[in-house]
């Protein structure tokens, strides 16, 4: 399979963004800390992404980087396929020259598979994945950890707990 380090982190990103997309525009430095992703890395993961329409920019103070739609219709095979990826899991990239320019013997099993990969990635949202309780524990985890809090519960008056 040749999906590489571009196309998990161009999804780490978008989940990121939309993960965040409350405080408006979102830093590329601010993804780049959270995620330990290299600045100049996603700035050519977002150049390809803008061009794709998944996400748009707005310049100045307080600018950054917002999904161009909601997260729920935005699948994970549209991310990938934005930043020139692709799940082919064939040697011979679908061309059918495998062996001695011609079709192996299980050609067909791994473009089957590969197909396979696309059809699941397609069926998954970053609105499905932010709702993940799995998501929600690490992104918790890692705004605490950019922002140098910790969460701490405070009684409230009528009884209720506030994180």
């Amino acid at each position: 399979m040749r999906l590489t380090t571009k196309g998990r982190y161009a999804v780490t990103a978008m989940l990121d963004l939309a993960l965040h997309y409350q405080a408006g525009p979102i830093s590329l430095a601010d993804i780049s800390e959270r995620q330990g992703i290299s600045l100049s890395y996603l700035e050519q993961l977002f150049t390809k992404l803008r061009r794709n329409g998944l996400v748009k920019s707005t310049r100045g103070p307080g600018g950054g980087y917002s999904l161009s739609r909601p997260a729920d219709e935005i699948a994970v095979a549209d991310v990938i396929t934005a930043v020139d990826e692709n799940v082919d899991t064939t040697r011979c990239g679908g061309l059918s020259n495998c062996q001695d320019d011609e079709r192996c013997l299980t050609h067909e099993l791994w473009v089957n598979l590969s197909d396979q990969i696309h059809n699941f990635l397609r069926n998954i949202s970053l609105g499905q994945l932010m709702r993940s309780e799995g998501v929600k524990e690490v992104a918790g985890r890692q705004d605490q950890k950019s922002t140098g809090q910790r969460a701490v519960k405070v009684e409230l008056p009528a009884g209720g707990v506030r994180a």
